[in-house]
């Protein structure tokens, strides 16, 4: 019997190995990523509208939280900002690479983390006000990042996952730092640049009547009253009724003024209480002051 010929080689034919399948999107991560989405979104949009948040009257813990200085960062809303690392999430959990997307994901939800647990010590500690919202985003995060570290052997077991985070972290501290400079250095929402002639001579005349606004350091509508005055906000005669704290005890001259809600202006030996139009200011108090036509209003 003739033997069957060999093939050059001596070998069968190459088998391909077979693919590595591609892993799916990140399903634990992109589904708290969406509820922060709808969090932060519907936040923004009642900001924008300005309208109250759901369960959110005015005074109330949340109100004084949403509408604080520091609900404000570099001219966008806060609930802005979370939207954008919430959005950045669910983006991160269709990434392809998993040592990539593990990095991306365990650095954003760290600086959430870190950042919106500034924001409640703020909100406990300098306002004395919980926000259920804010606290929801918190716990977000933190579930987030949780999912993260527990997601870490799937990822690489080579990985030094540790001193990354460190570094991370410090970086996160250091950003949330800065970020609290930028708030401190304007602390007061008295705003810079060259003052208005007709602004400077109505908060000179109300110095000068014995005019006094009187106010909180929390208080939303107060900040807004100062903001109206632009450049000269430093120049209004204000009193502060609650140095200590929301909580704490009011200050003895709003006491013998019988101050009972912030803002509150006595004008004339008037009492006037809410937030006043510079324009409504100037006839209280009778300043005679002439606003050219392109400066005019408010």
């Amino acid at each position: 019997m003739s033997k069957a010929p060999r093939k050059k080689g001596g070998r069968g034919p190459r088998q391909q190995a077979p693919a590595t399948p591609r892993p799916g999107p990140n399903w634990p991560v992109l589904a708290l990523a969406v509820v922060g989405l709808v969090l932060a979104g519907y936040l923004t949009g009642t900001t924008w509208s300005g309208e109250k948040a759901a369960f959110c009257e005015a005074g109330a813990d949340c109100d004084i939280v949403l509408h604080s200085r520091w609900s404000v960062l570099l001219g966008l809303p806060v609930s802005l900002w979370g939207f954008l690392v919430y959005a950045a999430l669910a983006g991160a959990a269709f990434m392809k690479r998993r040592s990539q997307r593990w990095k991306l994901i365990a650095a954003l939800s760290l600086f959430g983390v870190v950042y919106s647990v500034y924001l409640t010590a703020v909100s406990v500690f300098r306002l004395e006000a919980a926000c259920p919202y804010c606290l929801t985003s918190l716990g977000l995060l933190v579930a987030v990042f949780a999912v993260t570290l527990f997601q870490t052997p799937q990822v690489s077991r080579r990985l030094a996952w540790k001193p990354w985070l460190g570094m991370n972290f410090v970086a996160a501290a250091v950003a949330v730092l800065a970020v609290h400079l930028i708030f401190y250095s304007g602390a007061s929402v008295v705003a810079s640049g060259k003052e208005d002639p007709w602004m400077k001579g109505l908060t000179t005349h109300l110095e000068k009547t014995g005019a006094q606004m009187y106010g909180a350091f929390w208080c939303p509508a107060c900040d807004s009253q100062k903001e109206m005055f632009g450049a000269s906000a430093h120049r209004v005669p204000y009193v502060e009724c609650s140095p200590a704290g929301r909580n704490g005890p009011t200050s003895s001259k709003c006491l013998a003024a019988g101050v009972r809600s912030y803002p509150t202006w006595i004008i004339n030996g008037q009492r006037h209480t809410g937030v006043l139009t510079p324009a409504t200011l100037a006839d209280r108090a009778g300043f005679a002051g002439i606003r050219t036509p392109a400066r005019q209003g408010g």
